[in-house]
């Protein structure tokens, strides 16, 4: 069963424009790309699908020439299928498998500029990287992700209550049997995660058990793809350092931690990988001084996000052992006292405010930290929202200081931030003595609801 995911508008836009470009669609394996264009294809009159794994032979028509008036005639033929310009969308699946074709990319849009071409791939970057040009400016691009909290609920037939929440403001919080059901669904996303085979084994056994075996079907099927990243890195080297990511999560990353055995630049190299595949995400560290934020970037101070919380729980379990106390903690404990100081509260953040942004550009997430002798003020996340910037403190539960924020908010000068924790919906001002009495104004954002963080700033002018 297809559950409704985000990108699908993005896509039924993409395909309803008269001036379309051929498409890639670039994720992590496993995240759901092929089965988004494939629910897609049934709007089509004609759909075909090519897997070039799983159809070599298909490469061979590629390999001659990059004609695509040659080429379609004879896809057409060896698939039995008619294609035509307006009526049929042509799949090319795990395209990284024949990089001719993804260089024939871009004859299509001058070619055969009505025809609706996807190109997908689950090791796609590293075969973009190794080539030339691959068409810049005659390509459009989408980024996909696990599925967001949004989807999660909505999958599990959840849509009234996603209504009654999107119905709440700062100013009018959620009922208190809505806001705890929020989070008890909250829980058990963090758990399950946003892989769509998770989801799916979730939401017709709610079983923790059967969907932690699609967790380790998944992750044992990364470590194999390891094999693939030609002779790049040592894949015992790549393992390692999945599995240490999950162990330092929200945690500047340090790469000594990762093996002692391994010099820091294979170590970094291992990272990169990971990163350039969409398995680890970097937050990195930036000045924030003004905008844009990675103008002040310094990639030596990083913290790695996994690419789920499912997929992070199941890694620190085979790195450490039985993590079956922090799996009970995560669905009885108090919210005060989440998991870990709050590190997979804000795992969950980054990632969802990663994945609900627009799928057309490649998003990155920034933190700041005071680089000061035993300082410890540290945000969680900066980003910007109406030319500013906007800083965003995680809270695993209902309280906590916010002196790191304070700091910041002053010596940045700046007026408004968010606090994203289990609480209700809310805001409140904060008078800053230290500052000659500046107001500070604090949004509320609840972790269930980072979708709709944006709105409620808007809100709050």
């Amino acid at each position: 069963m297809y559950y409704a995911r985000l990108i699908d508008k993005h896509l039924s836009e993409w395909a309803s424009d008269n001036a379309h470009k051929p498409l890639l669609l670039r994720g992590a394996r496993q995240v759901g790309k092929s089965s988004a264009v494939r629910h897609l294809g049934e709007k089509f009159k004609q759909y075909i699908e090519i897997n070039f794994e799983k159809q070599p032979e298909y490469k061979i028509l590629f390999r001659k020439n990059l004609d695509i008036t040659k080429i379609i005639p004879q896809i057409s033929a060896m698939c039995g299928k008619s294609v035509i310009e307006g009526e049929t969308l042509l799949f090319l699946d795990e395209i990284q498998a024949c990089p001719e074709a993804i260089m024939s990319l871009r004859f299509f849009k001058e070619d055969m500029p009505g025809l609706h071409v996807i190109a997908a791939g689950s090791l796609l970057e590293f075969a973009l990287n190794e080539l030339p040009t691959y068409g810049v400016g005659r390509i459009h691009s989408m980024f996909m992700y696990p599925m967001t909290f949004d989807e999660f609920l909505n999958a599990n037939g959840e849509q009234p209550l996603i209504q009654a929440r999107d119905s709440a403001t700062t100013h009018r919080p959620l009922p208190g049997p809505l806001h705890e059901k929020l989070i008890s669904l909250l829980r058990i996303y963090m758990l399950v995660g946003g892989m769509p085979e998770v989801v799916s084994r979730w939401v017709t056994t709610h079983d923790f058990i059967k969907c932690q075996e699609v967790l380790d079907d998944i992750i044992l099927g990364y470590e194999d793809d390891f094999s693939k990243y030609k002779g790049r890195t040592d894949p015992l080297l790549l393992r390692m350092t999945m599995r240490s990511a999950a162990v330092q999560m929200t945690e500047k990353f340090v790469y000594s931690h990762v093996s002692e055995s391994h010099k820091t630049q294979d170590i970094k190299k291992a990272v990169e990988m990971l990163v350039l595949a969409g398995i680890l995400i970097p937050v990195t560290h930036t000045n924030a001084n003004g905008l844009p934020l990675g103008s002040e970037a310094n990639s030596a101070y990083r913290k790695i996000l996994l690419l789920d919380t499912g997929l992070t729980l199941r890694l620190l379990n085979m790195a450490i052992g039985d993590t079956a106390e922090t799996t009970a903690r995560i669905l009885t404990a108090n919210v005060s006292d989440l998991v870990n100081k709050g590190a997979v509260a804000e795992q969950i953040a980054g990632l969802e405010m990663l994945r609900c942004q627009n799928p057309g550009n490649r998003h990155d997430l920034f933190y700041w930290v005071r680089q000061a002798r035993n300082s410890q003020a540290e945000i969680d996340y900066i980003t910007a929202f109406g030319g500013k910037i906007l800083p965003i403190e995680i809270k695993a539960g209902t309280q906590g200081g916010m002196k790191s924020l304070w700091m910041f908010m002053r010596e940045k000068n700046i007026d408004k931030a968010v606090r994203c924790s289990l609480e209700n919906f809310g805001n409140f001002n904060y008078t800053d003595n230290e500052a000659g009495g500046a107001v500070r104004h604090v949004v509320i954002c609840p972790l269930y609801a980072v979708s709709m963080m944006h709105r409620l700033l808007k809100e709050n002018g």
